[in-house]
């Protein structure tokens, strides 16, 4: 078995470390932020951070890294208020991925890739047309991390679009049917694959299947 100890990794180069930090924790969601600024112009950019904060209110959130550089889905989330979420599934794998690239303010990643950038109900930041599901969310709040500078951004769901067959009678998504697509690290790509959905777990009561 392969050991590496706190001194191991204050010596690696801090690409082979970001690699094994980022995978070593296990697979990942993966899910493009749509925005747009109040000039105009649309952003879109991959992250594989977002996470589930509550669902009375609905919430999520996810990382932000420093504010060393300029963060152009934050400072339009911070102009506008507004942001989307879009999954990632097996068709647009590549162009998603392009998105990590640090394209100019002006240059839309939208014109950049085979994306397509698509507005629902008024809302004001941009879904992507090809995404199974979407979700249009406000910005509340962000926590600095002080350990390492990173923001802990937290949004209100206010809007979700998904395709009709995945949704269960009790509120579940089965996502493996529309290829949901998880990252492994900063650049690997998995599809899921649905083993068992179980009972809610109670002392002294059997499990069953869901499913």
């Amino acid at each position: 078995m392969k050991h590496f100890n706190s001194n191991d990794m204050k010596k690696m180069s801090s690409m082979y470390r970001a690699h094994l930090i980022n995978s070593c924790t296990g697979y990942k969601s993966a899910n493009l932020l749509g925005t747009k600024s109040l000039s105009g112009c649309s952003n879109l950019a991959i992250f594989n951070s977002i996470v589930h904060i509550g669902s009375s209110p609905p919430m999520l959130g996810f990382i932000l890294r420093p504010l060393t550089v300029k963060r152009h889905t934050y400072n339009n989330f911070k102009e506008t208020g507004f942001f989307t979420v879009n999954h990632v599934n097996t068709k647009i794998i590549e162009e998603s991925h392009k998105t990590s690239a640090k394209y100019e303010e002006q240059i839309s990643e939208f014109t950049e890739t085979n994306l397509t950038e698509t507005y629902l109900d008024d809302f004001k930041a941009p879904y992507v047309s090809e995404s199974t599901i979407k979700l249009g969310c406000r910005y509340i709040n962000e926590y600095e991390i002080k350990e390492n500078g990173c923001l802990m951004i937290i949004g209100a769901i206010e809007h979700i679009y998904l395709p009709n067959d995945i949704l269960h009678d009790d509120g579940w998504l089965q996502l493996d049917k529309i290829n949901t697509m998880v990252t492994n690290g900063l650049d690997g790509y998995a599809l899921p694959k649905l083993i068992q959905r179980l009972s809610y777990a109670k002392p002294d009561q059997p499990l069953y299947s869901l499913l």
